[in-house]
């Protein structure tokens, strides 16, 4: 079986606009999380992590927002490689949750908005651009999509369907989707702390990012190595309430792997912030046997990034492995779930060889996947 190997990445946050100022930006502690006051999104200030105009150069009128983060990632990331969508053997893959809802707000009801906002047309839009060769995949699969599209690209390039694949995860924020969330009540009140006993919600957030795997090429030293996915179907949007499920995927990518516990450096979780989610994802970890390994989340940084979250926390993932570094999860300050679990408090050094990211979703999906250095 061919080695699944990461040769370039990109990410565009409100952090930066490549994967070295946004990593950078993660080690020094920043967030790109503030208070936002748009009477167009919520009636209330809320907080997130959006982009300003000024950080949204357009490529081409004809190209929404989204579509426009989604090229720039792309090309930048496929800038340092010699991978081409207009190769037969390269498969483009878009995760995304929502893709160009936002199009709802500002327009009249017709047959062209509806088209226009199904995240299939979205795919082939930015797909013709690079002039792909091979039908591009979406990847909805609620906030695992990120996590999935990698899953999926993996197993393309195992079964040797394709030699490469550029994984883009992207979205942004609208009034349809804050609102939703808020009506959920799962909106934090301030910056969100996951795995605190004071945490309240998550904080969303905007993002575009890009991995390209192959199976062909040599690149960052990195691996994809393992990656499971489970479903609890315990409710429509609440998790498993034991979390046996994601700690299936879990074992179930580390046996993929032929890794131990002792092999792990760090788990980066979910970890939205919500009370249901961590307190989950605590008794996942325990059960899977994994109690020892630290345990960080990403959020604090980029906010809930919705289909670009597996992706962007994926590269922030394996570069931290790369640096032989282990991220604190930042504000939590005393842990409040339940399950046995280290959560990473400072930034400390590492020796260990893979690290463990996981997502969950709503409709109790579950994704998990390994990464090694080679």
């Amino acid at each position: 079986m061919s080695r699944i190997q990461v040769i370039a990445d990109n990410i565009i946050s409100p952090l930066g606009n490549t994967t070295a100022e946004n990593f950078d930006a993660v080690i020094a502690g920043q967030t790109a999380i503030t208070q936002i006051s748009n009477p167009k999104l919520s009636p209330n200030p809320f907080y997130a992590s959006m982009f300003t105009h000024a950080d949204n150069t357009s490529v081409e009128n004809q190209y929404t927002r989204l579509e426009q983060l989604c090229i720039r990632s792309i090309e930048n990331a496929l800038s340092a490689t010699n991978v081409s969508l207009n190769d037969k053997d390269t498969i483009f893959i878009l995760s995304s949750t929502k893709g160009n809802i936002e199009l709802i707000e500002n327009a009249p009801q017709s047959k062209e908005l509806f088209e226009k906002v199904s995240l299939t047309y979205t795919a082939k839009k930015i797909a013709k651009h690079f002039s792909a060769n091979s039908k591009p995949l979406v990847i909805s699969n609620a906030c695992i999509s990120g996590v999935m599209a990698l899953i999926t690209a993996q197993r393309f390039l195992e079964a040797g369907i394709y030699k490469h694949a550029v994984v883009t995860g992207v979205d942004v924020l609208s009034k349809f989707i804050l609102s939703g969330f808020q009506c959920l009540h799962a909106v934090s009140d301030n910056v969100c702390k996951p795995f605190d006993k004071t945490r309240n919600g998550i904080n969303l957030g905007e993002c575009a990012a890009t991995i390209v795997l192959s199976s062909a090429h040599t690149g960052k030293g990195i691996s994809l190595i393992g990656g499971a996915g489970s479903g609890d179907a315990n409710h429509i949007s609440g998790p498993s309430r034991t979390g046996l499920e994601l700690s299936r995927a879990v074992q179930s990518a580390m046996k993929q792997s032929c890794l131990n516990q002792q092999a792990l450096s760090f788990i980066s979780a979910h970890g939205t912030g919500t009370v249901y989610n961590d307190e989950m994802e605590s008794k996942a970890f325990e059960a899977a046997g994994l109690s020892e390994v630290p345990v960080h989340s990403l959020k604090p940084h980029f906010g809930h990034t919705l289909g670009a979250a597996g992706v962007v926390e994926s590269i922030i993932t394996y570069h931290s492995l790369l640096q032989g570094i282990i991220l604190p999860s930042m504000n939590c300050e005393t842990a409040g779930v339940s399950g046995n679990i280290l959560v990473s408090k400072k930034l400390t050094a590492s020796k260990a060889s893979a690290a463990l990211k996981t997502a969950s979703g709503f409709g109790g999906c579950n994704a998990a996947i390994v990464f090694s250095k080679n």
